[in-house]
């Protein structure tokens, strides 16, 4: 027996090693990474500690070695033969298996503008490191991009007393992922904060000490940071024929076109119930889908249904998402001491919910929120609007009926 093969060492492929020894599977488990240090954490990695980039463990090497977990980190999967099902390897191995999981998570999108080598990626420990050893009080760094990850490391640059800009192409910033509500919000905070946005704005190119934009302006940048989004790394799914489409696509148990190679985390394109594929780009997503990809790599027929789910820190402010908020949804609104609650009916039925608040103010209800969807229920409007009426009472009624 061959065993099972995971390529990919960041939070999915990572808790897939540990979740098939949970699951009871006694054999071989390879978990391999590129990248030269044990598995970490990336949400950590915007939000530095005493002027430090945190590398904060998922695991170290005493549990991958009692959990009997073989890891071969600093090393990239050359190709992929699923007619052999064996990997080649950039260290001149090559591995056989029963079972793989592809973890391969996603690149950085890049920049095609004049000068766009200039520009510094966010996405791995020595990314962060780079920009945060650079990142001195008195200099100013333009943040190409408006998204969540840009506006996380705009809040905390703002912190260290930095001049930020945000350059995005987009009339608004958040405008993605964030609910229109507390986009505003957010944004409205930076601006408060200092942070100066050039909005609407497409690059012309990068310079040693600006950012030129398509109107003519520049923006002066002693750093620059890319922060465009990411893109799923598919390359070798793609060269091995499997299915692909924004992702490496799979069908409800995270199977691919392949029955015997699973994808999970930010590389795998799920099958919806209603058609089409969705790709999510969580912490908690790449972790559920690792543990649901892991009982079905031995022997399960565990659909993968967790509700889509995210948050983000910008100052002292929380941002929770629990769901797939629509522009077409009903809206309701419930005012909290410290923040606020907005939750999205469709046809009467509660399908997403958001919260923003300070420090972790919303992190309970939207929590009970998440368990209300769950549960799919049709909540009478004005009991979701009224702070005096809990939620957990309206969770609890729901169950009973």
């Amino acid at each position: 027996m061959n065993g099972i093969v995971i390529i990919g060492a960041g939070e999915s492929g990572t808790r897939a090693a540990f979740a098939l020894r949970e699951s009871g599977f006694t054999g071989s488990v390879t978990l391999t990474g590129t990248e030269p240090h044990l598995p970490y954490e990336r949400p950590p990695l915007s939000k530095p500690l005493n002027g430090a980039v945190q590398m904060k463990p998922i695991c170290g090497a005493e549990a991958l070695q009692a959990a009997g977990i073989d890891y071969l980190q600093g090393v990239s999967a050359l190709s992929l033969d699923p007619d052999t099902r064996s990997v080649a390897f950039s260290d001149g191995r090559t591995l056989t298996y029963d079972k793989l999981l592809l973890a391969t998570g996603a690149r950085p999108r890049r920049l095609t503008c004049p000068g766009a080598e200039r520009a510094l990626d966010f996405r791995t420990y020595a990314d962060a490191a780079t920009i945060f050893s650079s990142a001195d009080p008195g200099k100013s760094i333009a943040i190409i991009g408006g998204g969540l990850i840009g506006m996380e490391l705009a809040a905390v640059l703002r912190g260290k007393g930095i001049t930020v800009s945000v350059i995005e192409m987009a009339a608004k910033p958040l405008g993605r992922a964030v609910p229109p509500r507390f986009a505003a919000k957010l944004h409205a905070r930076h601006q408060d904060e200092g942070v100066a946005f050039h909005l609407g704005q497409g690059i012309a190119a990068i310079t040693d000490d600006a950012v030129l934009l398509a109107d003519g302006s520049a923006v002066p940048a002693d750093i620059v940071v890319a922060a465009i989004g990411v893109l799923p790394d598919v390359a070798l799914a793609e060269a091995a024929d499997l299915a692909t489409g924004n992702g490496v696509l799979t069908d409800s148990f995270l199977r691919t076109s392949d029955p015997n190679i699973f994808a999970a985390g930010d590389c795998a394109a799920v099958a919806q119930p209603g058609g089409g594929y969705i790709r999510f780009e969580s912490w908690r997503n790449a972790r559920s889908q690792a543990e649901t990809a892991a009982r079905n790599m031995v022997g399960g027929k565990e659909a993968f249904g967790a509700i889509p789910w995210f948050w983000t820190d910008q100052y002292d402010l929380g941002l929770q998402v629990a769901g797939l908020p629509q522009p077409e949804h009903q809206s309701v609104i419930r005012q909290l001491d410290g923040g606020e609650l907005e939750f999205y009916l469709d046809d009467g039925r509660l399908l997403a919910a958001a919260g923003l608040g300070s420090c972790n103010s919303v992190a309970r209800d939207i929590k009970l929120a998440e368990m209300l969807i769950a549960a799919g229920i049709n909540p009478d409007p004005a009991a979701l609007a009224d702070p005096g009426v809990n939620l957990k009472a309206l969770l609890k009624s729901s169950r009973a009926a």
